[in-house]
């Protein structure tokens, strides 16, 4: 029975059309700790990705490749005593750490780009570069939250000791008190209200102009996914809803979320908008929605690209009229 089940569900997985998805890295999570760390420095199929913030470094004159050897990231002041290890390629090891603001290099053989442009050409087909491909943007966005997650647990919450990485990055320990410090992903509901053909976006102010997107919200404890869904609905435009369904996850590494992604039942259609988060927030038809996605709308209105889980969220309904 769940056989039949399963094999009546989309044959594409919505997950995979958004941006940060696609990691195909083998985690063997169970076999993380420092000696496997220790082996993957030694092997020579070891590559790494540098990190600088946002931003990822590329190479200039071969803009496909975003991993180095270690003696290419040694060469450009990479901090490797805190290197983590993300996982393997096959029998290669793929390892990350960052590079600091005040690191210079060298800009003929070296750029960095945000890891956000990254991810918008590729949705987008540009040819910029080729290492928007799904594998190499999902493990850029598991370095990315890793690495900031290093960056801001540098101290114990208990007895403010220095801690120390472990578990080939994926713990750090207090070797005062003994706490231990796991890796976190902020779960983050993003939703799209519906009644009948229109469905509700908004738009913040720092949204680019002419952009509305779908309402969206952290997941609070002890709260459901879809009771999380409710309340932001509730609280940012004024919306009652019903059913919810869940359609999509994106990971999404600004800095450690996951954006689970929901279509939900409107119950009523007044809005009061909350004018603190919101700069508007209006309901659109479906026909309206759709010369959104297409960058067809008369006035210039227009949906977030194709990389973000908004854009997959908004066009599953859109194309299911």
């Amino acid at each position: 029975m769940a056989r039949s089940f399963l094999s009546s569900l989309p044959p594409v997985e919505a997950s995979t059309l958004a941006a940060f998805s696609g990691n195909a890295l083998d985690r063997r999570s169970e076999a993380r700790n420092e000696s496997t760390l220790a082996a993957a420095l030694a092997d020579p199929a070891a590559r790494v990705f540098l990190l600088r913030g946002d931003e990822a470094m590329m190479r200039s004159h071969d803009a496909s490749e975003a991993l180095f050897t270690l003696k290419e990231a040694q060469s450009v002041g990479a901090d490797m005593d805190d290197i983590i290890l993300l996982g393997w390629d096959g029998s290669a090891p793929r390892l990350a750490t960052t590079l600091t603001s005040e690191t210079s290099f060298d800009v003929d053989a070296f750029q960095a780009v945000s890891i956000r442009t990254l991810a918008v050409n590729g949705s987008s087909g540009s040819i910029l570069m080729n290492a928007t491909d799904p594998g190499t943007l999902g493990a850029l966005a598991q370095a990315r939250a890793l690495l900031h997650w290093h960056g801001s647990t540098r101290f114990c919450g208990r007895c403010a000791t220095r801690t120390t990485m472990t578990q080939a990055g994926y713990r750090r320990d207090c070797p005062n008190c003994g706490a231990l410090y796991f890796p976190r992903t902020d779960p983050v509901a993003i939703m799209l209200a519906i009644d009948g053909d229109k469905c509700l976006m908004g738009r913040q102010a720092r949204f680019a102009a002419g952009t509305y997107s779908c309402l969206a919200g952290f997941i609070e404890p002890g709260e459901t996914i879809e009771n999380a869904v409710r309340r932001e609905i509730q609280e940012e435009a004024g919306v009652k809803i019903g059913r919810v369904a869940y359609l999509a996850s994106q990971p999404w590494p600004f800095p450690m979320s996951l954006m689970i992604g929901c279509h939900a039942e409107a119950l009523s259609t007044e809005i009061v908008p909350d004018t603190e988060e919101l700069e508007d927030c209006r309901w659109f038809s479906r026909d309206e929605t759709m010369s959104m996605l297409n960058g067809e709308h008369p006035d210039g209105l227009a949906t977030p690209p194709r990389m973000a889980i908004a854009h997959t969220l908004i066009r599953a309904w859109a194309e299911a009229g």
